[in-house]
């Protein structure tokens, strides 16, 4: 009785002493020594961060043992929601998504797991790793006690906490600590219910040992709205930041217990149209070591970044989405070289740890395939019932994609036009519902791009009952800020001149699955398509295909791909897709090519969607395989990014 009257904070400490005494692992918060207790002992973590969803899992050995190597003795990683549940209730737990294995490797190599599971990861990941099928209810308030919302994110923790229960420190697991949402305090919400919610059901299906955190930016407004109870608050900020008014505002919520930097910056996220981000290795070693010299906590965000592959690129608003390459001028380059900035950053660590003994890894070789020649296949248009696996849909009014039932890619709206339209007749999107580019054609004439906060009306001419398409294109949804219920496709109503457009039909692409079964290039040819402007053509794949000598010892090995003189599309290698590539709006020219998705067994396999104008009526119809990658070759632009270096949103 007397232990009992002790109180709360006794019990949990004679728990702990028995725990250690039994040779259990155990950790906690120290808040008398204002340091994590790691098995009874003061701790401290200086980690770096990692996505595996940004990496083949054939790489992630590589990239944890060059952390490791570096002297980091844990990793940070999320765990994207919408890469797990694809549809509700329809879950992919293997292969690149085999987060169980990823957390086994990290501690058969030796580091610690801090984990970020959301549900909202913001990341620059495609809506912050929500699932857009959230968006089927159109009026869901995202992040807050909506019971749509809530209801959801109750049967994915459901499935997901159970899984990560025992790979827990206190478990015999790497992981020491769970964050519990994100940057929480940015959000519009400020929905303490909310918060409330999630901590209990953490606390159900994880129990009361582990350690929950939150991360918010270093200042009183973001910590207001993201710190609550039973959550222990952490800071983020980058080089150049005022450490001790950063760490004051974790004071502020958090009096005692360890300095925590979450998110400390090595490089920065970039934007299609800006300067590729680039933070002198200087800056972050002088910062990183100012850090560790008040006996803080790191996690460095990121140590290696990764790619975007497929459509999982997101973007800021004002809409400014992200490129296919997540480098973020990291220690570790987004292929894994080891660079610069790693070098300096390891010395750092040394002076504050021991660096393990032992090789490093190497940085992967590349090889440089060389020109790839291209044959034109078909165009979308053409090729509709290929890739139309749904067939299509008939309405008055456009439909987004989420009421189409499709989540990323492409749909194709169609309709005619009303009268004649002898004269240029501006095609309007008065709303700015284009979301977030459509490429219009007449009859078989490419017309031009619409395109979200850019372009809004072009001129079409055309007779009536023309046939008009428009090819729309998901550029990724929104993954900061208070704007994340991003619908895509004709989000709102067209005008042709003072006509609004009605009577649509629209066929969801299911381009991925084409490509993959080789049924491109079946059906109608082009041979009848008319003459196209100056400048643009009809959206249009092209097939190419190289062989690699099987003589040759350690190929295939990693490679990057550029496209001379092409302007924007999507890029699929035997049926993976690398990604996005625009290299007239830059910064990224080239796009990784991991040496797992390639053969010498067999032909390699080059797939090309041109959405705006190949070079192959005119030059040389190539792509070319180089053993160098371009990232920073901005054209000229208009376009200003929304998120400057080291500073949310909220903050500008």
């Amino acid at each position: 009785m007397a232990l009992l009257k002790a109180g709360g904070s006794t019990l949990l400490l004679l728990m702990m002493m028995c725990r250690q005494s039994l040779g259990q692992p155990s950790f906690s918060v120290d808040y008398h020594n204002d340091s994590f207790s790691k098995d009874g002992e003061n701790f401290r973590y200086i980690s770096g961060s990692i996505h595996y969803s940004r990496i083949p899992r054939v790489y992630w050995k590589d990239r944890l043992l060059k952390m490791y190597m570096a002297g980091l003795n844990a990793i940070q990683t999320y765990i994207p929601w919408n890469y797990h549940e694809v549809s509700p209730g329809r879950y992919s737990f293997s292969g690149d998504r085999d987060v169980e294995y990823f957390l086994k490797l990290a501690q058969d190599i030796g580091l610690l797991v801090i984990l970020r599971p959301g549900p909202y990861i913001c990341g620059e990941w495609d809506m912050g790793g929500l699932p857009a099928w959230l968006l089927s209810k159109k009026n869901i308030v995202l992040r807050s006690s909506d019971p749509d919302y809530i209801d959801a994110v109750d049967t994915w923790m459901g499935k997901l906490l159970p899984m990560i229960k025992p790979y827990l420190y206190q478990n015999g697991g790497p992981i020491i600590t769970v964050q519990v949402e994100n940057e929480y305090g940015s959000y519009f919400a400020c929905d303490y219910n909310y918060l409330r919610h999630l901590t209990k059901l953490f606390r159900s299906y994880l129990g009361k040992e582990v350690v929950l955190f939150t991360t918010d930016g270093a200042g009183l407004r973001f910590l207001k709205c993201g710190s609550i109870q039973d959550l222990y608050a952490t800071v983020d900020f980058g080089p150049g930041s005022n450490i001790s008014k950063a760490f004051a505002a974790q004071r502020y919520a958090e009096p005692h217990g360890p300095l925590v930097n979450s998110e400390f910056y090595t490089g920065w996220l970039d934007h299609w149209g800006s300067n590729h981000s680039v933070v002198s290795s200087v800056a972050v070693a002088k910062s990183l070591n100012n850090i560790l010299a008040v006996g803080a906590n790191v996690n460095l965000y990121m140590f290696i970044g990764g790619t975007n592959f497929e459509y999982w690129n997101g973007a800021n608003g004002p809409y400014s989405p992200q490129p296919t390459s997540y480098d973020y001028d990291a220690p570790l380059s987004e292929a894994g070289d080891l660079t610069e900035k790693y070098f300096a950053l390891r010395e750092v660590i040394r002076m504050y740890r021991k660096i393990p003994e032992g090789p490093l890894p190497p940085t992967t070789p590349k090889y440089a395939y060389g020109a790839v020649s291209m044959k034109k296949l078909q165009t979308v248009s053409d090729s509709l019932e290929t890739l139309s696996f749904s067939g299509p849909v008939k309405s008055v009014y456009p439909q987004t994609f989420i009421e189409l039932n499709q989540a990323f890619g492409y749909v194709l709206y169609r309709t005619t036009l009303p009268v004649n339209y002898n004269n240029s007749t501006p095609l309007s999107s008065p709303l700015n519902g284009i979301h977030d580019r459509a490429y219009v054609s007449v009859n078989g004439v490419a017309m031009g791009v619409l395109e979200r906060n850019v372009a809004l009306t072009i001129n079409v001419t055309g007779e009536a009952g023309s046939q008009l398409d428009l090819l729309v294109e998901n550029m990724g949804r929104i993954n900061y800020g208070n704007h994340m219920n991003d619908f895509k496709g004709l989000v709102s109503n067209l005008t042709l001149g003072n006509e609004m457009l009605s009577d649509w039909t629209m066929y969801s692409l299911s381009i991925d699955e084409a490509v993959s079964q080789g049924l491109l290039g079946v059906g109608p040819t082009t041979l009848t398509e008319p003459p196209q402007p100056a400048g643009f053509s009809l959206p249009t794949f092209y097939e190419g295909s190289f062989r690699i000598p099987d003589g040759i010892p350690d190929l295939p090995q990693d490679s990057y791909i550029k496209l001379p003189n092409w302007r924007k599309g999507q890029i699929w290698i035997n049926g993976f897709n690398l990604g996005r590539y625009w290299p007239t709006r830059g910064p990224q020219v080239t796009l990784f090519v991991p040496a797992n998705i390639l053969s010498t067994a067999a032909p390699n396999n080059v797939t090309v969607l041109e959405l705006e104008g190949a070079p192959c009526d005119s030059t040389l119809c190539i792509v070319e395989f180089t053993a160098t990658p371009i990232l920073n070759a901005t054209m000229q632009s208009d376009f200003q990014p929304s998120r400057r270096l080291y500073a949310k949103e909220d903050l500008l």
